[in-house]
């Protein structure tokens, strides 16, 4: 008779929906000592869709998708695939930008004491790695979440190793996307990204949050995909809802507006650019 195994030890007992509050509790518990070992104090939180390439991949698609279209011109399937690239190679600024933005905040932010205004990211691709990316150009570290899905979300390569984490349940995720939040950018981006960005306001709005910066890169693009202004007309939000976010067009303008939040609000125990001198220039 084989020896039974210890408890811990049984993966496949771990897997039973029985033992669901002590996986929720190990996947919140991970994350957290390994935050701590590596002495985060505080994050930037940036959102944003894994579709959008870095702006030279986003030339190539576009430029092997003209080719394919002129060659059968009456191919419905092709023309929408030169319409997805055009649209992809437009918003490939917004992958710059990113990786510009975390650049600016972890020139300056962390130290070997403290590591303050960390950049966090899902930990995919697209906007999702420009900010891991910016922050390694720096040798910063950056933190990715990532998550397992039925298409598998490859992490990017330009995570801190120690602060990459693999979840299955979305609610541990979002919690530890917010613990030592900061601010939220939000970039151009599908489902996922409006879900986290709703989530986000509604726990400012409802005081369930501290509140913090939310910066939406893009003012054109996220006018055009949510009309807040109709929902103040119904009277299902306030007006003064609408200050909970800040639209921004480039990293520079972000920054500033982040830096400056945090100035006014005296947040000594944790606003980076008092402690270290990290302006907004």
């Amino acid at each position: 008779m084989d020896k039974p195994l210890k408890a811990y030890e049984d993966v496949a007992f771990l897997k039973t929906d029985a033992c669901r509050p002590a996986r929720l509790e190990l996947e919140f518990l991970k994350p957290e000592v390994a935050m701590q070992a590596n002495n985060i104090k505080s994050t930037i939180v940036l959102f944003g869709s894994a579709r959008i390439p870095d702006p030279a991949a986003a030339q190539e698609r576009l430029a092997a998708a003209e080719k394919a279209a002129a060659v059968t011109p009456a191919d419905p399937a092709a023309a929408d695939v030169l319409r997805r690239a055009r649209a992809l190679a437009k918003l490939s600024h917004y992958y710059t930008v990113a990786r510009e933005f975390a650049a600016m905040v972890s020139r300056c932010s962390q130290t070997i004491e403290a590591c303050h205004f960390v950049i966090t990211t899902g930990g995919g691709g697209g906007i999702m790695e420009a900010g891991n990316r910016g922050a390694a150009d720096m040798h910063a570290k950056s933190i990715g979440l990532n998550i397992s899905l039925p298409y598998e979300q490859a992490p990017n390569p330009f995570i801190t190793p120690d602060l990459l984490f693999q979840f299955h349940y979305f609610s541990i995720r979002k919690m530890h996307f917010l613990m030592r939040a900061k601010a939220l950018c939000v970039f151009p981006g599908g489902l996922g990204t409006l879900d986290e960005l709703f989530e986000v306001l509604t726990l400012i709005q409802t005081h369930k949050i501290r509140p913090i910066p939310v910066v939406l890169f893009g003012r054109a693009f996220w006018q055009a995909v949510i009309h807040l202004e109709f929902l103040v007309e119904q009277g299902l939000i306030n007006r003064t809802d609408l200050n909970l976010f800040r639209y921004c067009e480039t990293a520079q303008e972000a920054w500033e507006y982040i830096h400056a939040y945090w100035s006014r609000a005296h947040d000594t125990a944790d606003e980076a650019g008092t402690r270290y001198g990290c302006g907004a220039e």
